[in-house]
């Protein structure tokens, strides 16, 4: 197929124009009337569902006060917790520190420097922790209550309190006193000028400072390549030899959409691409354009053919007669394993195995995301990306801070607005920061067949106008989960198992799901379990497959490498050649193309 933009499918910015049918017309202006009205509420909500949180409250609240059973035991509880406060309060009279009665939960690291265990600090925080305990037990067991309003109620519970943590407060957090007497207060002037700078750079929607010290092509994203093709939605990369001889096999890389694809080519040293390449493979990866109003109509199908079934048709051209090795990461998994699915369905053979990286299959347990997608929020949602054709990077990052408040919000307000101090900046974080948007079809018809309805899981996901299912892939799997996953836990990722009727090699790596993915060899501290199950093995759940897995130090970069080479041909070949220009996919652009810089 020649090499030349593709047309897209017809699409608008906006909202749909009224039909020429006039009940037809007076239906969607009443749609469109209660689509403002969501949007107009978006403004103040932070793009959350009032009526959401609204039912979750309402289930719980009802619940609870049909339950004298569970109030006469949080009663109890409340007894219990001020008696051991009380028993605290008495052990520190008379002492400079004392032993904890409670102490935080995992990963919870805001009252473990030492000078928290002094008074009167230590009594701040004990007394917010006990009562951060019994808002848990509070929102948590009580009869009736649905699994999905029960954890809304927890989560928004837990956002409150932190507001009110001594941690929070600089006169209740003695590193930020401490800090303030060293400088002679010179830290709340620093913390001032970088909110003010910060804010500034919001209004004029500029990227976070230290940013501008990691752009694709000169810092990161820097693996030699050349784009060989081009089309409405993705350029293709095809990387640069680094050895003179290469495995027969390609490797496709299609990346998540939700962000730039150079996660996996971030500076030389974390390098996933640069890496395989000095492996020995020949590595080609998908860079997604950044969707405008204009391509409001984009949907989840045009993503598999204009993005997974495009690239394979040049890369079959590239490498003629050869299978290739397919990866997703995150998104990009999910949208492979469908692309192969279907390709299985129709019997299409090209692919010779398929690699999913943090990506789920199975939607039934999602993790928190889910706190943010129901019927009602999805309505929501909905209305928001009607107006504007596209979920702006706004939303979406508003979502993955509140479920890491701790870590992405209230510890940097801490860092630096109260002690003044700027956290240098990482490739991973300018990464972080390089964001991208949704359009509005596919990201409806993702979030609803995917999420909500769990279609793919439960065969009846349409391609094409036929349900695909990932009982008929052939290829072997090589699946990756991560131990802190908040994306795609590593559990919900292991149900691959139950889906896919073919040889599968799962492991678990430590970190979340961007640094345990980006998790190069020589990294210090990494470690992963891995295990091979054959089709006609038994099952395992995911408690007993980490009981039985093989635990190895090191990257688990190197255990999939291995695995790669395992399933490519035993003779080693020459590279091919830099596009085919003679069959229609001539070198376009130097790596990392174009479509990475778009705004």
């Amino acid at each position: 197929m020649p090499n030349t933009p593709r047309s897209k499918p017809a699409s608008h910015g906006g909202s749909s124009p009224l039909p020429s049918d006039p009940d037809a017309a007076r239906q969607a202006a009443f749609e469109a009337m209660d689509r403002m009205r969501d949007i107009l509420i978006s403004r103040y909500s932070g793009g959350l569902s009032p009526a959401s949180l609204a039912l979750a409250y309402m289930d719980w609240a009802l619940h609870l006060q049909a339950a004298p059973g569970k109030q006469l035991e949080m009663v109890q509880k409340a007894f219990r917790k001020s008696s051991r406060l009380s028993t605290y309060l008495l052990s520190t009279m008379g002492q400079e520190e004392a032993d904890s009665c409670i102490e935080p939960l995992p990963g919870d690291n805001r009252f473990q420097d030492p000078a928290w265990r002094k008074q009167p600090f230590g009594i701040w925080s004990q007394s917010f922790l006990l009562t951060q305990q019994w808002w848990h037990n509070l929102t948590h067991d009580v009869p009736g209550v649905s699994p999905h309003h029960e954890e809304v109620v927890s989560f928004v519970a837990r956002q409150l309190l932190d507001v009110y943590s001594p941690s929070n407060n600089p006169f209740t957090n003695p590193e930020v006193l401490e800090r303030a007497r060293e400088t002679g207060g010179r830290n709340f002037i620093d913390g001032f000028n970088n909110w003010r700078e910060d804010v500034s750079r919001q209004i004029q929607r500029k990227p976070p400072v230290g940013t501008e010290d990691f752009i694709p092509g000169e810092d990161v994203a820097v693996t030699p390549g050349k784009v060989v093709f081009r089309n409405h939605l993705i350029e293709l990369i095809q990387y640069s030899p680094a050895t003179k001889e290469v495995h027969p096999e390609p490797i496709l890389i299609v990346p998540a959409w939700i962000m730039k694809y150079y996660i996996l080519d971030l500076s030389p040293g974390n390098s996933m691409i640069k890496y395989l390449t000095e492996q020995g493979f020949t590595v080609f990866a998908i860079s997604w354009r950044n969707p405008s109003a204009d391509d409001h109509d984009l949907s989840l199908n045009d993503y598999r053919r204009m993005g997974v079934m495009d690239a394979l048709e040049a890369i079959n051209t590239i490498c003629p007669d050869r299978k290739v090795h397919a990866t997703g990461y995150c998104l990009g998994g999910t949208l492979l394993s469908i692309a192969a699915s279907a390709m299985a369905r129709d019997g299409d053979d090209r692919l010779a195995s398929v690699s999913l990286l943090a990506a789920q299959t199975d939607f039934s347990e999602p993790g928190e995301l889910a706190l943010f997608i129901d019927h009602s929020q999805m309505h929501f949602l909905e209305s928001i990306m009607w107006n504007r054709g596209f979920l702006s990077a706004d939303e979406m990052a508003g979502a993955f801070q509140l479920l890491r408040s701790n870590d992405l919000l209230w510890s940097r307000l801490v860092r630096e607005y109260m002690m003044g101090e700027r956290a240098p900046m990482f490739d991973l974080m300018a990464w972080n920061a390089d964001t991208t948007r949704m359009p509005y079809r596919m990201h409806a018809e993702y979030l609803k067949k995917l999420y909500i309805n769990n279609d793919l899981a439960n065969g009846r996901f349409m391609v094409e106008g036929r349900p695909v299912t990932l009982q008929g892939l052939r290829a072997p799997i090589f699946a990756v989960g991560t131990e802190h996953d908040h994306v795609a836990p590593w559990r919900s990722v292991h149900k691959i198992h139950q889906l896919a009727d073919t040889d599968i090699t799962f492991t678990l790596t430590n970190g979340g799901h961007n640094a345990g993915i980006v998790s190069e060899p020589g990294h210090n501290g990494r470690h992963y379990h891995i295990a091979h199950h054959r089709h006609r093995d038994q099952i395992l759940s995911p408690d007993q497959w980490l009981e039985a897995a093989k635990e190895k130090s090191g990257s688990w970069w190197d255990g999939w490498s291995a695995w790669l080479a395992k399933h490519s041909s035993p003779d080693m070949v020459r590279p091919p050649r830099m596009g085919a220009a003679r069959k229609g996919y001539p070198v376009l652009d130097e790596a990392p193309g174009t479509y990475v810089f778009e705004r």
